[in-house]
């Protein structure tokens, strides 16, 4: 079995419930599993820890889930067209693994959760995208030839898998978003089984 990092940082719940959509795509490919794990909120007072594990939902990542992985998904609400700063705060943590070439050659694919339609997701994906096309890794995106991106008229991009959450948060995650996290996870996954039967 390899293991596909789901590596998320979800505030109030919408991102997480992507998370675990890719995961359940990630695992509908033989010999493939999920690794969900989030990354802990920051805050400006720096001297406040945060518990070794987290209250609710998935372990806390560390950096081995990183080495450990054979491919990753990487989430996160929106922040201004931009990606969540405890996201940013560990992907700025990863100096070493960048130059030991850790993620080298891994596919990966982001998603994200948005509370109204234009309110920067694929910026927000783009600006995820970045660092880990500095690490190396093979960015994959959702073809068009999954129907529901052509058909959804809630979440969903090129770019990687989306949520609108709505301006109170009280959206359910759409059958099209549903099966554009799912597919994006099946593709992440295949890619990677595929890598590693080539290598």
């Amino acid at each position: 079995m390899s293991d596909i990092l789901v590596l998320y940082y979800s505030r109030n719940g919408h991102t997480a419930q992507l998370a675990r959509l890719i995961a359940r795509g990630v695992e509908e490919v033989p010999d493939m599993r999920a690794r969900l794990r989030q990354v802990p909120p920051v805050a400006p007072v720096t001297e406040v820890a945060q518990p070794p594990e987290p209250e609710e939902g998935a372990p806390y990542v560390t950096l081995r889930d990183l080495y450990e992985c054979a491919g990753l998904a990487l989430g996160s609400p929106t922040r201004f067209g931009n990606m969540a700063a405890p996201l940013k705060y560990f992907l700025d943590s990863t100096g070493a693994e960048w130059a030991s070439g850790a993620l080298v050659g891994k596919p990966a694919a982001v998603f994200t959760a948005t509370s109204t339609m234009h309110g920067g997701q694929e910026s927000t994906l783009l600006s995820m995208a970045l660092p880990l096309l500095h690490h190396g890794m093979l960015l994959l995106g959702i073809p068009y030839t999954e129907p529901a991106l052509s058909s959804t008229l809630s979440g969903g991009t090129p770019y990687g898998a989306s949520h609108v959450a709505g301006a109170k948060g009280d959206n359910a995650i759409s059958e099209h978003e549903r099966e554009l996290a799912r597919a994006l996870g099946r593709r992440l996954a295949d890619t990677a089984r595929r890598l590693a039967m080539n290598a």
